[in-house]
């Protein structure tokens, strides 16, 4: 991937294992309703999906991760974390702390192990476990 740290978002959320960043990153053709396509969150400037609307530190760009915060972790983020914990395994909290302790490069160390392709090394999706770069791929979610 290209500039990983940048691929980081705000929220904790690494993008590089996200199916709308792969079908972009590796140009897999857009078909409605089935392949959304996203660069991430900072490259487009949008801080985070997710928490710029909600979270005016993160829209003015005061703050680089919501560990940052001083109401840090505030409902809406506790929330989405509780939903990706649940449904695909990952905690955008644990994420955030491992940053806060140990540093970007920790969270990316642990995610590429967690995520790589034994096949070819690529990044599996976290909503589908596909790797977008050897994997058949049908549609975002399978």
């Amino acid at each position: 991937m290209e500039n990983d740290i940048q691929l980081i978002a705000p929220c904790g959320m690494f993008c590089g294992i996200c199916s709308s960043y792969l079908a972009h990153h590796y140009q897999v053709p857009r078909q409605r309703g089935k392949f959304p396509h996203c660069v991430g969150c900072r490259p487009r400037d949008k801080q985070c999906s997710w928490m710029k609307k909600r979270c005016e530190l993160l829209h003015d760009h005061t703050i680089e991760y919501c560990c940052e915060c001083p109401a840090y972790p505030c409902g809406t983020l506790e929330h989405i974390s509780e939903r990706y914990r649940a449904k695909y395994g990952m905690s955008f909290l644990h994420n955030l702390e491992l940053i806060r302790d140990q540093g970007e490069d920790a969270l990316l160390a642990e995610l590429k192990e967690l995520f790589a392709c034994k096949q070819c090394g690529g990044m599996k999706s976290i909503h589908n476990g596909k790797c977008f770069a050897c994997d058949e791929i049908h549609s975002w979610k399978d």
